[in-house]
C-alpha cells in the first residue's frame, strides 16, 4: 500500500473521440463553440427536422395503403360483376324467337291430339271369329255314320296391356315447371354452367317422377350412349344430398325413391 504522503493512483480517463459533441464544445479549433449544454440546440433542431420528415413519410405510406385497399375493393367488385354478367347475360344457348314459335306450335299439336278421341278398333272378320272359337267338339252317338258336332264356347278375350297415359299440354308444362324448381336447388354446375349436365339431370328426374312410389334401380335410368352410368350416378348423388331422392338398400339391392321438394 502507498504511504500517507504518496499520491494515490487514478484510472486514466478514456480518450474522447474527435467527432463527439463534447469534444466539439471543448475544442480550441472552434473558439466560437457554445459552452455548457448550448451545443445541444443545433442537434435537437436537426433531430426535429428528421422526425418531421419521418412522420411525413409514414403518413404517405398510410395514404398509399388506403388507396390500395380502395382499389382492391373496387376491382373485386368489378370482377364479381363480370362473373354475374357472364352467368346471366352471356348465354349462347338461349332460346330465340323461332324456338318459342316451335314450342307453341308443338304444344298446340299435342293439345289437338289429346282432344281427339281414339280411333275405333276394327271388328274381327268371320275367319278371325272361327280361328278364335277354335275347333268344334265331335260326339259319337253310336251310329257309325252319324256324328253330332257341338259348338265350343268362345274363349274370353285377353285384356290388353294399357300403356302409360299421355300427359296433356298443361300437365307437361306443370311437370316442366316443377323440374325447373328442383334443378334450381342443385349446385351451380347443374343450373346452367354445364348445359349437358343439366339435360342429364332432367333425364334422370323424369322417370323417377313417373314412377313415384316405386323403387328404381340405377341401370334402369341409363340411356346409352349419351347418359352413361357415371353420369347417372353423379346426378343421383346430388339428388340424394338435396333429399329430393331417397336411397334404400334394405332389400339387398340399391333402389331410389322419388321424394320431391318439401312442401
Amino acid at each position: 500500500m502507498p504511504g500517507p504522503g504518496a499520491t494515490p493512483h487514478r484510472t486514466p480517463l478514456r480518450r474522447i473521440s474527435q467527432g463527439s459533441l463534447f469534444a466539439l464544445s471543448r475544442s480550441s479549433a472552434f473558439p466560437d463553440a457554445p459552452h455548457g449544454l448550448g451545443f445541444l440546440e443545433p442537434a435537437m433542431s436537426e433531430l426535429l427536422d428528421e422526425a418531421e420528415a419521418l412522420q411525413a413519410n409514414v403518413e404517405g405510406l398510410k395514404g398509399l395503403s388506403e388507396s390500395l385497399e380502395t382499389f382492391n375493393e373496387a376491382f373485386a367488385s368489378y370482377l364479381y360483376m363480370m362473373t354475374m354478367n357472364s352467368l346471366t347475360v352471356d348465354w349462347p344457348q338461349e332460346p330465340t324467337e323461332i324456338s318459342y314459335e316451335l314450342a307453341k306450335r308443338r304444344a298446340e299439336q299435342e293439345a289437338l291430339a289429346a282432344a281427339q278421341p281414339p280411333p275405333p278398333e276394327p271388328e274381327p272378320s268371320r275367319s278371325d271369329k272361327t280361328a278364335t272359337e277354335g275347333p268344334a267338339e265331335t260326339t259319337y252317338t253310336g251310329d257309325a255314320t252319324t256324328f253330332v258336332t257341338a259348338p265350343t264356347e268362345p274363349e274370353a278375350p285377353r285384356p290388353k296391356k294399357k300403356g302409360k297415359p299421355k300427359l296433356t299440354a298443361k300437365e307437361k308444362k306443370e311437370r316442366a315447371v316443377y323440374i325447373e324448381k328442383v334443378v334450381q336447388t342443385l349446385p351451380l354446375e347443374f343450373r346452367g354452367n354445364d348445359p349437358t349436365l343439366r339435360r342429364h339431370v332432367e333425364m334422370v328426374i323424369t322417370p323417377l317422377m313417373e314412377r313415384a312410389g316405386e323403387g328404381v334401380r340405377l341401370h334402369e335410368l341409363i340411356v346409352p350412349p349419351d347418359l352413361n352410368q357415371a353420369r347417372v350416378n353423379k346426378c343421383l348423388i346430388v339428388l340424394v344430398n338435396r333429399r329430393v331422392v331417397q336411397k334404400d338398400n334394405s332389400t339387398g339391392q340399391v333402389l331410389y325413391y322419388w321424394v320431391g321438394l318439401p312442401a
